[in-house]
């Protein structure tokens, strides 16, 4: 696969844990710059409101060891007992065709971005304070009190793994976020290609 800086795409990354709103951030951006997203694989089931092909693709276990095994995701990991993936095929094509293309993966996957495509620009979000991203995991009204508890002990995990990102971004004010996130997006392919890029 062709890397960002030679295909004239970037490939963002961003992580963080859950609470830390990393999916209204890739919206946003999406929604404000023209970025496009990556929409993954998963084998959990929809929780409420959520769209299949706009927030997720959800398939049966079967349907993604499938794709596994035919090579079509670029990273792939397992937590809280279901499997996330990053289909391949839409971020060779956003590469190739020289657009941003926004992955909202966790750690897990993100280290096997890295390995496939060390020109991605990886970004780590948090929330301002450990009480705001369990009142924003609360604020969910979508988990039991044992998830919850599992989520925040994933994220203490997470944040030990913050050094191995490019930077690191705290989510204090979503519009602030935004902007800052885009700054960082056109200031990398300004670096890399010598021009701003969508």
């Amino acid at each position: 696969m062709a890397s960002p800086t030679r295909g004239g795409g970037l490939v963002v990354v961003i992580s963080g844990p859950s609470g830390a709103g990393k999916t209204t951030l890739c919206r946003r951006l999406v929604e404000r710059y023209g970025y496009e997203f990556s929409v993954s694989v998963t084998t959990r089931p929809p929780r409420s409101g959520e769209v299949n092909g706009r927030d997720y693709f959800f398939v049966t276990p079967e349907e993604f060891g499938s794709m596994v095994s035919r090579g079509e995701l670029l990273e792939h990991s397992e937590h809280f007992g279901h499997r996330y993936g990053t289909p391949r095929s839409p971020v060779e094509r956003a590469i190739g065709e020289g657009r941003v293309i926004l992955l909202d993966i966790d750690v897990n996957g993100a280290a096997q971005v890295r390995k496939q495509l060390p020109g991605a620009v990886c970004i780590f979000v948090s929330a301002p304070s450990d009480a705001e991203n369990e009142r924003r995991l609360r604020g969910r009204h979508s988990e039991d009190e044992s998830a919850i508890r599992q989520r925040l002990l994933r994220a203490e995990m997470e944040k030990a793994m913050q050094v191995e990102y490019d930077y690191r971004v705290v989510n204090d004010d979503l519009e602030q976020t935004v902007a800052r996130l885009h700054d960082i997006i056109q200031s990398e392919a300004m670096r890399r290609h010598g021009r701003g890029t969508t």
